[in-house]
């Protein structure tokens, strides 16, 4: 068989000037990203781990502006959501940030409207040797249409599908922070909010790793974190946590936690699947960003400064 190559990245968020939470480090890191991925000629195809948007939730143009980067890039994507383009894992309770999670929940039409730019979700395709399947976790417990297709598409059709010499799994949530057996994380734990925001809680995530198991997955990718791991290997399923684009986050999540940013090329060979990590050749140190970072209600969004911008 000849080798080839696929690349993976995740979280590029670069943001618009148009929208609120704009922030010019972010935005250069992404365009960074994107000069960097336009310029390798001898892969396959690109997996997205979702975050594709700072806003997309709330914003269709950055969903415009993020496909049409996309779609210029000189090889296939296939792309699952991410938090900030969809909102987050549900919760019915506060957290310990002061946020009000359960404003921050994941809604039928935001999951759909991802859809409509990027394409059905899950997915799952065979290029050459390599099976390729993406879904969006955070809908596990939500009751909505879309967890059903997901849970249908898991545990029936899934391990049915033409086998593949080799199996890629695409999430944004990481399945499980540290150990497959560790207990769901406390929401309403400031020591235990963070883990809780970017992991899968059980029952879903045994469900998840069962359907994992029964399809002869042999690599599961995902992002959020924005910070990368070295390859975790658990009963014969390597786990990468992998970097972010826009920026650096929870830089000492894991003791062996590399928080540089950029983003994965793997090499298809006889001898199986082996990684490399690309970081950005730059990462932006511009200042001057406008609106609040984080999760900022509906009330203290003011757009004065990004309608400026957006006129000059």
């Amino acid at each position: 068989m000849d080798s080839w190559s696929f690349l993976h990245v995740s979280d590029l968020q670069p943001g618009s000037p148009r929208s609120f939470r704009f922030n010019p480090r972010q935005n250069e890191n992404g365009k960074t990203a994107y000069r960097q991925l336009a310029a390798i000629d001898d892969v396959d195809l690109l997996i997205v781990g979702g975050d594709l948007t700072r806003d997309g939730s709330i914003h269709d143009f950055e969903y415009e502006e993020a496909k049409a980067q996309l779609e210029a890039l000189p090889y296939p994507y296939y792309a699952i959501p991410g938090n900030m383009d969809t909102c987050n894992r549900h919760t019915s309770v506060d957290g310990a940030t002061g946020r009000e999670d359960p404003r921050l929940n994941v809604t039928e039409h935001q999951l759909d409207n991802f859809a409509k730019f990027f394409g059905a979700f899950p997915w799952s395709f065979v290029h050459k040797n390599v099976r390729f399947s993406g879904f969006y976790a955070a809908v596990a417990g939500t009751g909505f249409p879309q967890e059903q297709r997901m849970w249908e598409w898991l545990e029936n059709e899934l391990p049915n599908l033409d086998p593949a010499e080799h199996h890629v799994m695409n999430m944004h949530y990481t399945l499980f922070f540290d150990d497959l057996n560790e207990p769901n994380w406390d929401i309403t734990k400031k020591e235990e909010y963070q883990r809780w925001y970017f992991t899968i809680d059980n029952p879903h995530r045994a469900r998840m790793f069962d359907a994992f198991k029964k399809s002869n997955v042999e690599i599961v990718t995902s992002g959020h974190i924005h910070c990368r791991r070295p390859e975790q290997v658990v009963d014969g399923i390597r786990f990468y946590r992998c970097a972010g684009i826009a920026m650096r986050q929870w830089e000492d999540a894991w003791p062996d936690a590399e928080p540089a940013l950029g983003f994965y090329r793997f090499d298809v060979t006889d001898s199986g699947i082996a990684d490399t990590f690309i970081p950005l050749e730059y990462e932006s140190t511009a200042d001057g960003a406008y609106g609040l970072g984080g999760h900022p209600r509906a009330e203290e969004r003011n757009y004065s400064l990004a309608l400026v911008e957006t006129a000059s």
